[in-house]
């Protein structure tokens, strides 16, 4: 059996500048975890396939086209393909995410 942790996996660079580990991809999906701390952000941006977010830790603040709300761990989001979606850290706290990406826009 296989198994991978986020610890096993180097931060990848990327245009936000912040803790982005992509844990797993094959063509038909690639997930990814995201730590921000306070004060950080994921930029808006639309990618071109269906992405979900599932909470892990912390409050961040989604807002998907336009539309903001403080979530707590536990909450998945979808988010569909050419929408509008970007994460603050408005907390004191550290906040971790995942980020599910369908079909896998890279492969």
């Amino acid at each position: 059996m296989k198994t991978i942790t986020a610890e096993q996996i180097t931060v990848s660079d990327n245009p936000h500048g912040v803790d982005v580990r992509h844990l797993y991809a094959n063509p038909h999906v690639a997930v990814s975890q995201i730590t921000l701390q306070p004060g950080e952000v994921v930029k808006p941006h639309k990618p071109p396939v269906d992405v979900f977010f599932y909470i892990l830790e912390g409050t961040p603040t989604f807002e998907i086209e336009g539309e903001p709300a403080q979530l707590a761990p536990g909450t998945l989001i979808p988010s569909g393909p050419d929408r509008l979606h970007g994460v603050r850290n408005e907390s004191d706290g550290q906040v971790r995410f995942l980020v599910v990406k369908t079909p896998n826009p890279k492969a």
